[in-house]
């Protein structure tokens, strides 16, 4: 009972989810860039630090390759880059984030548009 107690004021009292609202928004405006740079991403979406991007394709190659640079993704389904960071991650660490998926976007892109056959744009 008293780990909870101190659970629950550790987050009232660091704000978290005031502060996940601020961040989510940076993030989310951060991934909705990358998301018009790239034709090969097709939504951003999520709530706070909760976010997604889906993609119009299967997203593992991009997961293994964002860990080989230092970032851990996860999926939520075959075409979905799912971001589920903690809620003390700063603004720093999502740049680097951010930073990592978009040269992992540009090799992806460039690796799909120059096998123009295996890209469905749909």
């Amino acid at each position: 009972c008293a780990a909870a107690l101190a659970t629950v004021d550790a987050v009232v009292n660091e704000k978290l989810p005031e502060r996940a609202a601020t961040l989510g928004e940076y993030f989310k405006v951060k991934l909705e860039e990358l998301e018009a740079k790239y034709k090969i991403a097709r939504e951003v979406r999520g709530k706070g630090l909760m976010i997604g991007i889906e993609f119009r394709f299967d997203v593992y190659k991009m997961i293994l390759r964002s860990i080989e640079k230092g970032v851990l993704l996860l999926d939520a389904g075959r075409n979905i880059l799912r971001f589920l960071p903690p809620l003390v991650i700063d603004q720093t660490q999502i740049d680097k984030v951010v930073a990592v998926l978009d040269l992992v976007m540009k090799e992806e892109e460039s690796e799909r548009l120059s096998g123009a056959s295996s890209y469905q744009n749909d």
